[in-house]
């Protein structure tokens, strides 16, 4: 091994799926790209990093919810468009052809092209370092989707997704919840 530049740590940590973060207020909804995410415990409950220098932020901490959609290799442009554009200058929805759905517990739509999509509540903001503690409070899964590969950031603008799975159910059963089963 050889000594690396401390700034690009994070690129071999970073790797977790991408998401497409859907907001609203009482006026519009919006999406951003973040691939800043991280799975705390199985009931569920995600931490995101983010912050007051984008509107979906500041329609999270006014509403307490949001919905965390997971978009598949197929949508990489839409992805990286959505994360390049902000709220301002167009409507995402509209200008990236996002077909909006109905969420059943929050007011943030869902994205019916994503393989999954969960509707989401603030339970904890830890404002020193903007990681917003979510609660998923409903899980929706496309399995009309055929094209089934998450997309995950390097940190460096480039991108990789998801590929063979080794199945290891067996081995691991004493340490997973009763009927956790994602293929």
């Amino acid at each position: 091994m050889r000594k690396g530049k401390l700034e690009k740590a994070f690129t071999y940590l970073e790797p977790g799926s991408v998401l497409l973060v859907t907001s609203s207020n009482r006026k519009k909804d919006n999406v951003m790209t973040i691939s800043w995410q991280m799975v705390l415990d199985f009931t569920p409950h995600i931490a995101i990093c983010t912050g007051s220098w984008n509107d979906s932020f500041n329609a999270i901490i006014r509403t307490k919810q949001c919905t965390l959609c997971v978009p598949t290799v197929d949508m990489l442009d839409k992805v990286v468009g959505i994360g390049t554009v902000h709220a301002s200058e167009c409507d995402k929805f509209e200008h990236f052809h996002l077909k909006k759905q109905q969420p059943a517990k929050v007011k943030a739509p869902l994205l019916a092209d994503c393989l999954a999509a969960l509707e989401c509540k603030v339970v904890d903001y830890v404002e020193k370092y903007g990681i917003l503690v979510l609660a998923c409070v409903q899980l929706w899964e496309n399995l009309r989707k055929k094209e089934r590969r998450v997309l995950h950031a390097n940190g460096d603008g480039t991108f990789f997704a998801d590929g063979e799975f080794f199945d290891r159910r067996k081995e691991m059963k004493s340490r997973l919840p009763e009927g956790v089963k994602r293929l």
